[in-house]
């Protein structure tokens, strides 16, 4: 048990998804996972514990942004001796190519600061996923109805941002996406030896100003979930 995670040590396993929303995790759980049992819900923040295919796995949400996820990635990291971390979130879509509903494997994640800056200092860290763990995804995504697409994402701290001098750059140098997670994700996984992959689907587009609603946001990305269990465990 942690400060924010009310599970005891052995009610989480060594692979955990995660989803910003903790309802998402809740849909997750229920709709992949035999044997469901919610092992967290301190602050809200719901972890569910069950078996895909025999193997054991998690889904606890994240919250929104590098700070929230920061706590509790450390926290099943260092409490919980979580080996494997693969976040299953939204992005928004940042090249003409990315279109509504597609999935993107990131493979390495670009930011202005995250809660690692601070050891870092001068240098411009640049965090990156596990390559076993995108091989696989990239593997288990053949085949799938949605299309994906494998490269750099951005990582912002800033929902509202008003930077469109930014975003411009981000476009000009082939970023696919946007969110609010995964930089910090890859540093943590690097800094204690874990696995760690970012599996996102388009939820809205910078270019064209589509976007899904809130509770297709929430319910519908399933493919996405199916890959990174099939990587986790192939």
């Amino acid at each position: 048990m942690t400060i924010h995670i009310g599970a005891k040590n052995k009610e989480i396993a060594e692979t955990v998804l995660m989803p910003g929303d903790p309802l998402r995790a809740k849909w997750a759980a229920e709709r992949f996972l035999t044997g469901v049992k919610q092992i967290n819900n301190v602050r809200g923040m719901q972890g569910f514990t069950g078996k895909w295919k025999k193997n054991k796995v998690t889904f606890h949400g994240s919250g929104m942004g590098m700070s929230s996820l920061s706590i509790y990635v450390n926290e099943l990291i260092k409490t919980y001796k979580v080996k494997t971390l693969i976040r299953i979130g939204s992005a928004g879509g940042m090249q003409k190519k990315v279109k509504i509903r597609d999935i993107i494997l990131a493979m390495t994640a670009t930011s202005i600061s995250t809660p690692s800056s601070s050891i870092f200092k001068e240098l411009n860290f640049s965090p990156s996923a596990d390559f076993d763990l995108l091989s696989k995804a990239y593997e288990a995504s053949k085949g799938k109805k949605r299309p994906v697409h494998v490269g750099g994402i951005y990582s912002s701290d800033t929902f509202y941002d008003e930077r469109k001098d930014l975003n411009k750059e981000m476009k000009r140098h082939g970023v696919l996406a946007v969110e609010m997670e995964t930089a910090e994700l890859y540093n943590l996984a690097l800094r204690y030896k874990c696995r760690a992959l970012s599996i996102l689907t388009i939820s809205d587009h910078l270019l064209t100003g589509k976007a899904l609603s809130s509770d297709d946001r929430e319910t519908s990305f399933s493919e996405m979930v199916e890959i990174a269990l099939e990587a986790a465990f192939s």
